[in-house]
């Protein structure tokens, strides 16, 4: 029996757009701040989550909602499973959208939305895959599960707590990251650098605060320092040297003076944590400014450190945090989160993702060496993520790349990333697109896009690769 994917999906486009549209509508960032007992991860997630398994079960499927936190989506009856794995949040939006990240816009061909690549359309167009292949009474040896977690993008709690009550697949995919494929993902964890008060002069200026970042995650797009004047003569001069500074590097900025303070914001370009080198980290260019301009002694070494050892080092050379891997690539290195306040914390959170041949505790003490002397802590946060790998001769491997060459004309390759995708919870888990080879990678950035074209491929894809590995 021929099957001719990419017609069944055309026939289903509308309904495709539509439900992925209501779906979006839903601001599912993380929020346990208005976290309830009933949806501990805010009511955001939740709501995208049931509406997910809503439509799941207006085509017939078989659903289940696991404590507002993850849920799944069953089709079939084989003993054993095949998975498939998305997410239904989302990371902040900021004020440099064109478009209401959250009412879906499609222009020049392209569906604009907080969530249209990152995972809600890739997520919607694995579902419409094994919708049709449910539509099309087609025979299976498997079950198809899709799990669906609430908090993929920061600390996995959702996807954890369904480990822990259902049963999950040993092989499966993700539809998160890129095709070819991902087999391979670096290990990821975050590291909080902590800064000691100093004693001495207090300075031209007092840093008052500085703050950046909205998750781990994220390169920052923006930053602002607060700064108490105690020099008048110096901050005409530092108003001169914040508008020539900004004029010649790579940031926006804006300088205002009001009551003996001056507020200096500067924009840079956010961008997935996965590849740094793509943003322009606002708050490290913010210092490597202030580190020129009389701090007092704690400001100045906040600064002072930062600039010296976290601006423009995308792969973590600095801090000793650097290894290479023949198939996973690079260590990757970047400052995304900034707290600082005179009278209060001092603190600036790393994410690192490395490949193997390095560790974690590695890492830790190749940082404490380099800081010795820089009268900081250091210490792991968060969730920890090592290094995963399936082999390029696995099956699964195989299939997934002999069908993407088949709908491309395009081969095939194993590749590694540094994002961390819910394939790598799975024994034999994998990455598999959506985003095609020399598309624009705009994850976790303003104006985030999927093109449709390749949002009805990539369904296609999903359709003939789940048939594949689960009849």
């Amino acid at each position: 029996m021929t099957i001719d994917w990419q017609k069944e999906v055309e026939a289903r486009k509308d309904d495709l757009l539509k439900d992925l549209g209501d779906l979006i509508r839903i601001d599912s960032v993380r929020d346990v701040e208005h976290g309830t007992k009933e949806e501990p991860l805010g009511p955001g997630p939740a709501a995208a989550l049931r509406k997910v398994l809503e439509i799941a079960e207006r085509d017939g499927f078989e659903t289940k909602n696991i404590e507002n936190v993850a849920g799944h989506i069953d089709y079939g009856d084989g003993e054993e499973m095949f998975g498939l794995l998305g997410h239904v949040d989302v990371v902040p939006v900021d004020d440099n959208w064109d478009t209401d990240p959250f009412e879906p816009v499609i222009k020049d061909g392209k569906l604009y939305a907080r969530g249209s690549a990152d995972d809600k359309g890739p997520s919607m167009a694995a579902y419409y895959a094994m919708k049709i292949i449910k539509d099309l009474e087609l025979p299976l040896s498997k079950k198809i599960r899709f799990i669906f977690g609430t908090d993929e993008e920061s600390e996995w709690v959702g996807i954890h707590r369904y480990m822990e009550v259902e049963e999950m697949p040993k092989v499966g995919f993700s539809p998160d990251a890129n095709f070819p494929i991902i087999n391979g993902e670096k290990g990821i964890l975050s590291y909080e650098v902590t800064f000691e008060d100093q004693e001495g002069e207090d300075g031209a200026f007092t840093l008052e605060s500085f703050k950046s970042g909205m998750r781990t995650n994220m390169v920052p797009g923006d930053a602002t320092a607060i700064l108490k004047v105690n020099n008048e003569v110096k901050a005409a001069d530092l108003k001169a040297a914040f508008e020539s500074f900004v004029a010649e590097k790579e940031v926006d900025g804006e300088f205002k003076e009001e009551n003996g303070q001056i507020t200096l914001t500067t924009i840079g370009k956010g961008a997935h944590a996965q590849e740094p080198k793509f943003g322009i980290n606002a708050a490290t260019y913010l210092a490597t400014f202030l580190v020129d301009h009389n701090l007092d002694a704690s400001g100045a070494h906040f600064v002072k450190v930062v600039s010296e050892f976290m601006h423009l080092d995308y792969n973590g050379k600095k801090l000793n945090a650097y290894t290479k891997h023949d198939v996973m690539g690079e260590t990757t290195s970047s400052a995304n989160l900034f707290d600082y306040s005179q009278d209060g914390v001092k603190k600036v959170t790393l994410n690192i993702r490395h490949p193997e041949g390095i560790t974690k505790d590695d890492i830790l003490d190749n940082m404490k060496e380099v800081l010795k002397d820089a009268d900081v802590s250091i210490e792991i946060i968060g969730d920890i993520k090592t290094p995963h790998y399936v082999p390029g001769d696995d099956p699964l491997v195989k299939t997934l790349l002999d069908v993407y060459e088949e709908h491309t004309g395009d081969k095939g390759e194993e590749q590694s990333i540094g994002g961390g995708t819910y394939g790598r919870i799975l024994e034999r888990g994998v990455a598999y697109g959506a985003m095609f080879p020399g598309e624009e990678n705009v994850m976790h950035q303003p104006n985030e896009f999927m093109p449709v074209d390749s949002l009805l491929k990539a369904t296609a894809i999903y359709a003939d690769a789940i048939y594949r590995l689960a009849k």
